[in-house]
Parts: C-alpha cells; sequence; structure tokens
C-alpha cells in the first residue's frame, strides 16, 4: 500500500502519541532502513497540540487527531480510535508516550498486537515518577521496557528490557535522559523481533525465537 507518495512495506504499524513523540522518531528512523520488517501506516494523537505531529508529517506519515476531550466517554473515544487503526491497516499498535488508559475492552480487542514502553523495569515501578521513585527507593539499577499491552495499567509479558545505573547524585531528569536512550534502542528491536514473526506469548512470559541472550550482567557498583 502507499500513503503520501512513500511504499509501505512490511508490518504495518500504527503509533499512538500524546506529545512530542521522540520514541516515535526512533520508531520513524527504524522504519526508514529499507530492510527493517516494519512500517508506520499512521501516526494518532489524543492531542491536537501533540509536537510529535509534526515530525510525523514532516517524515511523509498520515496523521488523525483525535481529541478525547470532544467524546462523552471512553467508550466512544475509542471507538473511533480503533476504526482509525483499522482503516489505516496497522496490524501492531505502539504506544509512544499515549497518556490515555485504555479500557480492558480496547486492549482485549488487541491483544497481543499492541505494545508500550515504559520508563523502569517493569514491574518494578509502575505508573508516573518512575525516575523520582527510583532514586527515592534507593534502587542502584532502573531501565526500560518493551511490553504487550494487558487492561491492568503498565502489566502484560515483558518482550525486551535495558538496564540503566542509577549513579550517585542523579536526578530524575539526568536519569530520565540515559534511561530515554536506551528506550530508543530497544523499542525499534521489539517491533522489528514482533514484524519478524519470532516473538511468542507464552503465559505471562515471551518466548523469542533465534534470540541472542545477553550474558554477563550489569553490576552497580561494578565489582572488581
Amino acid at each position: 500500500m502507499a500513503h503520501g507518495g512513500r511504499r509501505v512495506t512490511g508490518l504495518p504499524l500504527a503509533i499512538l502519541i500524546s506529545g512530542r513523540g521522540s520514541n516515535m522518531e526512533a520508531l520513524i528512523a527504524a522504519c526508514a532502513e529499507p530492510d527493517f520488517p516494519a512500517k508506520i501506516a499512521v501516526v494518532i494523537s489524543n492531542r491536537p497540540d501533540a509536537a510529535g505531529l509534526g515530525r510525523a508529517e514532516a517524515a511523509g506519515i498520515p496523521v488523525r487527531v483525535i481529541d478525547h476531550t470532544g467524546f462523552d466517554d471512553r467508550e466512544s473515544f475509542e471507538a473511533e480510535l480503533d476504526e482509525a487503526i483499522r482503516t489505516s491497516g496497522a496490524e501492531l499498535v505502539c504506544l509512544a508516550g499515549f497518556m490515555r488508559l485504555l479500557t480492558a475492552d480496547f486492549v482485549n480487542g488487541w491483544r497481543n498486537r499492541l505494545v508500550n514502553i515504559h520508563p523502569s523495569l517493569l514491574p518494578a515501578f509502575k505508573g508516573l515518577h518512575t525516575h523520582d521513585r527510583a532514586i527515592e527507593a534507593g534502587v542502584r539499577i532502573t531501565g526500560c521496557t518493551v511490553h504487550f499491552v494487558r487492561p491492568e495499567m503498565d502489566d502484560g509479558p515483558v518482550i525486551i528490557q535495558a538496564a540503566v545505573p542509577v549513579l550517585p547524585g542523579d536526578t530524575a531528569d539526568e536519569l530520565a535522559a540515559r534511561v530515554l536512550e536506551q528506550e530508543h534502542r530497544i523499542y525499534p528491536e521489539a517491533v522489528r523481533l514482533i514484524a519478524l514473526g519470532k516473538v511468542r506469548v507464552r503465559g505471562k512470559g515471551v518466548q523469542i525465537d533465534d534470540d541472542a541472550p545477553a550474558e554477563g550482567a550489569l553490576v552497580n557498583p561494578s565489582v572488581p
């Protein structure tokens, strides 16, 4: 299929954003590579002022605004959201800073075809203010997680995680910036594995065919 003069090949994605869309940009960059097995069919925002919309348009990607404030309830908002996704032809939905909780009906309608990235090593620090909470809790290692979405908040089978050390004197912003670098690495990789058909949900976990598990461990502070 073609959108805006771009030939869309591979697994078609819908990316849902509410703000600047930095993870969306990482996916755009990955999908621009000729051998990447997924392409973006549409970017949808629930906020008309989301900065990511302009970035998607600049990349030649179709965008939609479905303002949640224009609906009487979540169900009617999600009905239009669902229709827009399906009309685009998308087969995988990627949440990228989409700041709306989705109902169980919507999530179950896209079961194992709806993924999210969260800035912690789930199941630790679900919800908001993850970096402040990690620093306050005194953990030495935090990170980010790409997972399949389930009706419970920040829950679902983990696809890929990246660990990031918490450094002495870290502020939440400093830690967030280092975690974000890893988010931009692992989200495209998770989508690549899904698009290649290598990801299989097994109960509460995920099996990845022909994966290359990381060797060793990240230890903080380092041990000689």
